[in-house]
């Protein structure tokens, strides 16, 4: 138990920083219609999945068990899977404090300047979590081809089959502008770090008109009222989050328009990493010290060897 307080403290510590970097931000938005452009539908495990990958999402890292540090019983399991939304916002996936390396492949051949922009873009979270191309088969698996913008959210790209990608960046290429790797892959980097969509905050759903965002993504995703309610009107349980406060500025955040809104203003929207999200995402998982900071540390009595690979470790694969 003393682990699992000392967790809690941390993340009370997480709460109180976000809460400060937002602080004074409010509501006011002045500017041009927000306007969907693009947008991810993160991906989603078929039924027969996610207990095991809720099972597994826990074991990575115990705090995401529903209800902190509570590892639900299989009845437990039984009945948050009779509601598939239920627990995708009950059970979060992030990986744990240790620092990890996840491996990254490309389904197509991709030449290695594109590999290396699309890396440096996910890795611009800066964070305990880096991203290092493979020349095998990745946990981080990319596509190319056309079929939008989404990734697998955090622990569960461990159960996708090697044989298909965990995210797909639809025909990103060198001349794709720099803002566009900005805006939408550090967003699914960010997913694969298990980071929610924000605008699915209780605060922010609460703002949107049903019927009015149903007409609306049909119009323009041809977005049925079932991936309506899944990508933008489910909030997220607050335990799934930290109890962070909303912000409207995270990359994690779609821009909606006024259109959509009771109050007739946007939700702005992220289009590059802000603050806040770095600061969030460091305290998560904390990056490596420096070379400085590492060297202060040595104990005099054990000779200690700092390599690239020093406290990291790799995860497996699940193969389903």
């Amino acid at each position: 138990m003393a682990e699992i307080d000392t967790l809690r403290d941390a993340l009370s510590r997480i709460s109180e920083i976000s809460r400060e970097a937002i602080s004074g931000q409010g509501d006011s938005y002045s500017g041009p219609e927000a306007e969907v452009e693009g947008v991810c539908t993160p991906k989603a495990l078929p039924l027969h999945l996610q207990e095991r990958a809720a099972r597994t999402a826990t074991q990575v890292n115990p705090m995401n068990a529903p209800m902190f540090g509570f590892v639900p019983d299989d009845d437990a399991f039984r009945e948050l899977l009779s509601d598939p939304l239920r627990i995708a916002v009950l059970t979060s996936k992030y990986w744990g404090s240790s620092r990890r390396r996840l491996s990254v492949s490309f389904m197509e051949s991709t030449p290695s300047e594109l590999r290396n922009r699309i890396i440096s873009h996910l890795n611009a979270w800066q964070c305990g979590i880096q991203f290092v191309h493979t020349s095998g088969t990745g946990q981080v698996r990319i596509s190319r081809e056309p079929d939008g913008y989404w990734s697998y959210l955090g622990t569960d790209i461990l159960h996708i089959a090697t044989s298909r990608p965990t995210m797909s960046l639809q025909r990103f290429s060198m001349s794709t502008p720099d803002r566009e790797y900005r805006r939408v892959i550090r967003h699914e980097g960010g997913h694969t770090l298990g980071f929610p969509h924000e605008h699915m905050r209780r605060e922010l759903v609460a703002r949107i008109d049903p019927e009015k965002a149903y007409a609306y993504f049909l119009r323009t995703q041809g977005w049925s009222r079932t991936m309506v309610d899944q990508q933008v009107l489910t909030p997220l349980d607050e335990r799934s989050i930290f109890a962070t406060p909303a912000d409207q500025t995270s990359i994690m955040c779609y821009q909606l328009p006024a259109e959509i809104t009771r109050d007739e203003r946007p939700i702005v929207g992220g289009p590059d990493i802000n603050g806040t999200d770095r600061t969030f995402a460091r305290r998560i998982y904390p990056p490596a010290p420096s070379f400085d900071e590492r060297r202060e540390r040595v104990d005099v009595q054990v000779e200690e060897q700092f390599s690239d690979e020093a406290g990291y470790s790799y995860e497996p694969v699940f193969a389903d």
